[in-house]
């Protein structure tokens, strides 16, 4: 299985000790003892299941937010319109993932009653990897269906002015004795979390990654980080792009694109919007049913033919419930850049500076 460059002599952590780690930093930071968990957890697991970009390599950007940054480190969502399956809801400037942890908490609990519930989202932050808030609605027999805005990184196709998020999306489907099937992508053709990533490693970025400021493509960081963020599929990349970012903030009154703030300045605090939806299976096809053609499709994927025959195929989901299985055993695979990232935030909070020793 590939990951990132060089991951293999990286150092490694088990999952329990460095959630333990961050979830102090955290709580140091002001947040709940149950708050700081929904944090560290969510970082944990993104970097469990290989997704580095979206896991503790945050951890110092997220103290910032919760110190100097203007994020309320107490906010408590709200739900502030209910009517049939559609709920709004307030974050209060709490940390995203706080906020679309109850937001999805809400769809499914009203899916129940309602068997299709949908939950417009304002007053939030950034909330992490999507994929964690739609598996919850498949760990519950459930589809789950989620959006977010995100800061402006691309350009519409042909131009070169920053003013479109990549506005990422995610679906899960439960499996049955398989693992669900489960769809994270944003619609750049990286993320700005990956190239961070690449570029603390000195590696250049793979071709079709990233153009500079011109709007020319380019594989060096540097450049990348100041640069524009290419589109999947070209022009329909950023149509779907602004389409999602649309559906994340229009329906709650959350800030879209260039509102929200830009990669220099970063976002405004309490401006991010997300859209969760929880549909329940069992009110369509019976639930074991769906489980047992989401297995058979998955199978599918994995037993047709490649192109490479040294290639395996994997349906969505698949590959990051490996790592997070290998990772779970053998511990999770740490840069150099990440470890004195969380080290230094700990430092900040009165911690020991050697956290991770």
């Amino acid at each position: 299985m590939a990951n990132y460059p060089g991951w293999e002599t990286e150092r490694r952590f088990a999952p329990s000790h460095l959630s333990k780690v961050v979830r102090e930093i955290f709580a140091a930071a002001g947040m709940s003892s149950d708050d700081a968990s929904e944090i560290a957890e969510s970082l944990v697991a993104a970097d469990q299941r290989g997704i580095f970009s979206h896991g503790t390599l945050r951890v110092p950007e997220y103290l910032e937010k919760l110190t100097v940054g203007g994020v309320n480190p107490r906010g408590r969502p709200r739900v502030t319109s209910s009517v049939g399956g559609a709920l709004s809801v307030d974050g209060d400037n709490a940390m995203g993932q706080v906020v679309a942890a109850f937001a999805m908490r809400m769809a499914i609990e009203r899916a129940r009653e309602t068997k299709v519930a949908f939950v417009a989202v304002r007053g939030s932050n950034h909330c992490g990897a999507l994929e964690r808030w739609v598996l919850r609605a498949a760990s519950e027999g459930m589809v789950g269906l989620a959006s977010t805005n995100a800061l402006p990184t691309m350009a519409p196709w042909g131009g070169r002015d920053k003013i479109v998020g990549m506005n990422p999306f995610s679906a899960a489907f439960p499996g049955g004795s398989d693992p669900p099937i489960v769809l994270d992508m944003a619609f750049g053709a990286t993320a700005h979390g990956k190239i961070r990533v690449y570029h603390q490693k000195g590696r250049a970025i793979p071709e079709g990654w990233a153009f500079d400021a011109e709007g020319q493509p380019t594989t060096d960081t540097a450049a990348a980080m100041t640069g524009l963020i290419q589109p999947v599929g070209q022009h329909k990349g950023i149509g779907l792009a602004i389409v999602m970012g649309m559906l994340s903030t229009l329906l709650s009154g959350a800030s879209y694109g260039t509102e929200l703030g830009d990669m220099v300045a970063g976002a405004k605090p309490g401006h991010d919007g997300h859209f969760f939806v929880a549909l329940d299976i069992a009110a369509f096809q019976p639930l074991e049913e769906v489980r047992a053609r989401a297995d058979k499709i998955s199978r599918e994927i994995q037993q047709s033919r490649p192109v490479d025959p040294a290639t395996r195929l994997y349906p969505p989901g698949l590959l990051e419930a490996e790592f997070e299985r290998l990772y779970g055993r053998d511990g999770i695979p740490l840069s150099d850049g990440t470890i004195e990232g969380i080290r230094s935030a700990a430092r900040k909070m009165g911690m020991p500076g050697e956290v991770l020793a």
